[in-house]
C-alpha cells in the first residue's frame, strides 16, 4: 500500500488543500405504469409520470444540509405520446454525502421507496460510486506535514472541503492518507490561508 496520495488538481480558492470531500453517487428511479388511451379509456391506465411526480418530493426530503447531504433530481424522462397514459418514467438522481453514515441512510431510503398508486411499480438502481473522503487521523497527519513544509517556506497552508468527488475519494477509502488540491491555486494573488 502507498504511504500517501496527492491528487494533482487545483487547490481551493486561497490555496487551501482539500482534506474532506463529499462522496458521490448516481441513482435511477424507474417507474412502470400501465398504458391506456388518454381520450378513450384513461381509467384503465396507471400513469408512470404521475407516480414519478409523487416520488420526487420523497426523494428531495432526503436532503440534509446540516449533515452535508445533497440530493438532486437532475433528469426526468417519461411517456411516449401526449394521448397515451405513460407506461414508463424515470428520474436520474445525483447524491452527495459528507459521511459514510449518510451514504448508507440515503441508499437505504431510496431502495425502500414504494409506489403510491398500486397500479405502478418503482425500482431503484445505482449507488454511491465514490465514498466520502472524511477527515481521518492519517489524512490529518499528512496535512500536518504539508503545513510544516509550507511554514518552512514562509507560507500558511489552510484546509477545507469540497462537494466534488475525485480519485482522492477512492484512495482515502483504501486507508491511504490523502490530500487533494495540491496544485497551486491560480485564481490570483490571494495568499494561502484557511477557507
Amino acid at each position: 500500500m502507498s504511504d500517501a496520495a496527492l491528487v494533482l488538481e487545483p487547490a481551493l480558492p486561497g490555496g487551501a488543500l482539500k482534506t474532506r470531500r463529499k462522496g458521490c453517487g448516481e441513482f435511477v428511479l424507474r417507474v412502470s405504469g400501465r398504458a391506456a388511451h388518454a381520450g378513450i379509456e384513461p381509467e384503465l391506465g396507471a400513469s408512470a409520470i404521475s407516480e414519478l411526480a409523487r416520488q420526487i418530493p420523497r426523494i428531495e426530503a432526503l436532503r440534509d444540509a446540516a449533515a452535508g447531504t445533497a440530493v438532486n433530481v437532475g433528469v426526468v424522462r417519461g411517456g411516449s405520446r401526449p394521448n397515451v397514459v405513460a407506461a414508463d418514467a424515470e428520474a436520474v438522481i445525483d447524491v452527495r454525502v459528507a459521511s459514510a453514515a449518510e451514504a448508507a441512510r440515503v441508499t437505504a431510503a431510496l431502495g425502500a421507496l414504494k409506489p403510491v398508486d398500486p397500479g405502478t411499480r418503482v425500482a431503484v438502481a445505482g449507488g454511491i460510486d465514490r465514498p466520502p473522503m472524511e477527515r481521518a487521523p492519517a489524512g490529518a497527519a499528512l496535512f500536518a506535514v504539508a503545513q510544516a513544509v509550507a511554514a518552512d517556506l514562509g507560507r500558511t497552508l489552510g484546509e477545507g472541503r469540497t462537494g466534488g468527488g475525485s480519485d482522492g475519494n477512492l484512495t482515502a477509502a483504501l486507508g491511504v492518507p490523502t490530500l487533494t488540491g495540491s496544485v497551486p491555486w491560480a485564481g490570483g494573488p490571494t495568499p494561502m490561508t484557511s477557507t
